[in-house]
């Protein structure tokens, strides 16, 4: 069984790597693109009865400077929990990776960013996430961050479960917050086409 887990795994990855090659392919014309296989995400409930705190280091970026879009990637199993039987949970009853197995935001930031200057700057973004089979127009904030040829985007916002279709049942849902805090960071670096 564990093989089967291990060799389904690495066919999500595989998966998901084609998918950022191909939106790299796609891009056309002279671009300035950015990108990564090691981004972070995190997300945090907090409650009176319970933490909860899940950490993923494989997230895939690519940001085109060029024409200010923005792409993420990342395998919903690859979060880590602090106990095991929340990962498990995660996995199996709420976000049921087996049948959606990543979530993904494609989209764009608004504002310019001199490259040319060592500055940190804030973006507006908006785009589309798509998670649990459910796609959800979304806007916030990032900051974009260029110093010695590597573009560092981080941004946090929240996240309603249930604006994904995510369902938490009544014997859990004190504890498990609302709305979801998500802290994204990516260190990207400089692909030329």
């Amino acid at each position: 069984m564990h093989l089967i887990i291990k060799h389904k795994n690495s066919i999500m990855k595989k998966i998901t790597c084609l998918t950022l090659t191909l939106l790299i392919i796609a891009a056309v014309g002279h671009t300035q693109l950015y990108f990564t296989t090691t981004g972070f995400a995190g997300f945090y409930s907090k409650t009176s009865l319970e933490d909860i705190k899940a950490e993923n280091n494989q997230v895939y970026a690519v940001v085109d400077v060029t024409k200010k879009s923005l792409a993420f990637s990342m395998l919903l199993n690859g979060f880590v929990f602090t106990k095991e039987l929340m990962q498990e949970h995660f996995n199996e009853n709420y976000v049921e990776s087996d049948k959606y197995p990543k979530a993904t935001f494609t989209g764009a930031y608004t504002d310019d960013v001199d490259l040319t200057k060592n500055q940190e700057v804030t973006v507006h973004v908006t785009g589309t996430i798509t998670m649990h089979g459910a796609s959800k127009a979304f806007a916030t904030t990032a900051t974009l961050h260029l110093s010695n040829g590597v573009l560092t985007g981080t941004a946090m916002f929240q996240l309603v479960p249930s604006d994904f279709n995510i369902s938490i049942p009544g014997l859990v849902k004190d504890k498990i917050a609302q709305k979801i805090d998500v802290h994204i960071t990516v260190n990207c670096k400089p692909r030329n086409k």
